[in-house]
């Protein structure tokens, strides 16, 4: 059956996911639209095709375990020069996602894997495009505010032509003391905030 390469991630909803697509595609970067906006929990794994039916079943009792929790994006950071992204922050929820990612590559489940570089939970708005276009992605989405409930995280598969699709939701099994599990639970502006108005798409 060969390999595929899988990724596990929480999806950004909408508007914001839409929105901060967009706007990662007007600064040049090439792969924003192949790319829905996420906070990952495993970077791109290439698996035996014929373990799917395993790790979804791991997946799933990962999620069944889990629960709903806040989480809030809020202002941009960036790993150069160490690596060549831009990123929207994440200021709550990223103990949780640190949590779920260890579970997702537990040692003695079919996803373990070593990472490259320790788990820093966020939004990547730029990734290997020029140093100007990197420096706009800062600055613009500097004063950028997003919040939700997160109810459940995704599996998704990259395609030969790049694009990453949609495989399958796994929703968490019980919601938060604290919150609801509807993702509208926390109040949400009507549009995310920016400093000064966005730029053109290039």
């Amino acid at each position: 059956m060969g390999t595929v390469t899988l990724g596990v991630s929480i999806a950004v909803p909408e508007p914001y996911g839409s929105l901060l697509q967009e706007r990662r595609a007007g600064f040049g970067d090439p792969a924003a639209h192949g790319i829905p906006t996420h906070v990952t929990l495993l970077p791109p794994t290439e698996v035996d095709a014929a373990r799917r039916p395993e790790i979804e079943e791991h997946l799933a009792g990962v999620a069944a375990a889990g629960r709903s929790f806040p989480m809030r994006l809020s202002g941009t950071g960036t790993f150069r020069p160490l690596s060549p992204v831009v990123y929207v922050q994440v200021v709550e929820g990223s103990a949780a996602c640190g949590r779920l990612q260890e579970r997702v590559r537990a040692a003695d489940g079919p996803l373990a894997r070593e990472l490259q570089f320790p788990y820093h939970p966020h939004v990547t708005v730029a990734h290997g495009i020029a140093e100007e276009a990197m420096d706009r992605a800062y600055a613009e989405l500097a004063d950028f505010e997003a919040a939700w409930t997160a109810t459940g995280f995704a599996l998704y598969e990259q395609g030969e032509d790049c694009v990453w699709r949609l495989q399958r939701e796994f929703a968490f099994g019980a919601p938060s003391a604290t919150s609801s599990s509807s993702p509208s639970s926390l109040p949400l502006p009507q549009q995310p905030t920016f400093s000064r108005p966005p730029a053109p798409s290039l």
